[in-house]
């Protein structure tokens, strides 16, 4: 249910202490928002304008209330550091255990945590969860294959948590070392980054596992805002925590359940850094109907892009989804690829490196890749074939589209 008498608290708060806030809402009378219809009038913010509030502009509270910061990667600029309070930290953790409970853990898990751990909120929030829970956490942090999956072994470790990039890693690493019957996985919690339908189901297969999507960001918190069930019919979220929005993300406008859009999150009960109407880039769309599983908890459908994700090439708007999409509809293809964009003799040149499982068939598959793109897309791109685990793999998340053109 939708609780509007928190959102307009979290309003005022946000407007009366954040320095970011005051400043956003300095012409608008909060006190006077009294319907849905007064909230969706308010501006949008983003990671653009948070950036500008760098160190700390978006804290709302003394400094004493602060127990710790986290930040986002700051690749493309400033980072973007969020403050938290005991509340939110407390307040996070309770959302993550109840991301594990959704997934059918228990106390008696044994999850092994391999994403980052320090400023970025990631390994922090798979542990304070796993803790929560009462599971035991094995804390072992990005990287170190060998060590991972001889902890796996040894330790027996019943769930993996991973980027989709690492997973994948993993799977095959236990796929070539014949690995599969001394260890005792049985589910995966996967986040960070958007992960395709062929993805997911061949780190299932290899794995031999059962895969939870777990959503989140680093300004809402972290990951554990959303997690899918074991229905999986899209993602819940904790709507007592976030209010969720789906907008056109070239008007503005709110769009009816249902319908694809980016996702945008106003935070209920954040202290340090709250959010009102936070622009997440994410592609999805609210689910209108209840899920099976009988949960009351709304859901959301699975990530499927980013808005800054999108690459034009000879007029056409791709995301990385839509090119997922094309090549399972491709026989003998893995879920790897790489992008890249030339501009060469006045036109832009895409070259879509794919890995095959059998080379011998390569100018035929090339063929197929090349058709089913310009059928499903609209463009006639170039398809190089490549064998199978010849792309680079990554233990965080993997970077699939390189652009040479001249900005």
């Amino acid at each position: 249910m939708d609780n509007f008498e928190a959102i307009r608290k979290s309003v005022v708060n946000a407007a009366a202490n954040s320095r970011f806030y005051k400043e956003l809402f300095k012409d608008i009378d909060v006190n006077a928002i009294n319907s849905f219809e007064d909230f969706r009038k308010l501006p949008f913010s983003d990671k653009h304008d948070l950036r500008k509030a760098y160190p700390l502009g978006i804290q709302a509270v003394p400094d004493e209330e602060v127990v710790r910061i986290h930040s986002s990667s700051g690749t493309t600029g400033k980072p973007i550091i969020i403050p938290y309070t005991r509340q939110d930290v407390d307040d996070w953790a309770t959302m993550f255990a109840r991301c594990y409970e959704m997934a059918g853990l228990t106390n008696l898990d044994r999850i092994q945590i391999t994403p980052g751990y320090g400023l970025w909120t990631a390994g922090i929030g798979f542990q304070a969860g796993c803790e929560k829970l009462g599971a035991m956490a094995v804390p072992v942090g990005p990287g170190n294959t060998e060590k991972q999956l001889q902890l796996m072994v040894d330790l027996q470790s019943t769930v993996i948590c991973a980027t989709s990039s690492y997973a994948l890693l993993l799977s095959e690493e236990v796929q070539k070392r014949d690995l599969r019957d001394r260890i005792a996985l049985k589910k995966g919690i996967i986040g960070s980054e958007r992960w395709g339908s062929m993805m997911r189901d061949r780190i299932a297969k290899e794995l031999e596992i059962e895969l939870f999507d777990i959503y989140g960001l680093t300004e809402i918190y972290g990951p554990g805002i959303g997690i899918d069930c074991p229905a999986h019919e899209g993602i819940h979220y904790w709507n007592d925590f976030v209010y969720f929005e789906i907008i056109d993300p070239t008007t503005g406008e709110v769009l009816p359940d249902g319908e694809d859009g980016e996702l945008v999150i106003t935070t209920l009960k954040k202290q340090g850094a709250p959010l009102i109407r936070y622009r997440t880039h994410d592609l999805t769309r609210i689910i209108p109907h209840k899920c099976s599983c009988g949960s009351e908890y709304p859901m959301i459908g699975r990530i499927f892009g980013r808005t800054d994700d999108m690459i034009k090439v000879k007029g056409v708007n791709i995301y990385p989804g839509q090119i997922e999409n094309t090549l399972s509809n491709v026989s003998g293809v893995s879920s790897e690829y790489q992008v890249i964009i030339e501009h060469k003799s006045g036109k832009d040149i895409m070259t879509l490196k794919v890995e095959t499982s059998s080379l011998d068939d390569k100018d035929k598959t090339e063929i197929q890749v090349v058709d089913t793109f310009k059928k499903l897309i609209g463009i006639k791109i170039k398809c190089e074939c490549v064998p199978m685990g010849s792309l680079p793999r990554s233990e965080k998340k993997s970077k699939r589209v390189f652009d040479y053109r001249e900005q």
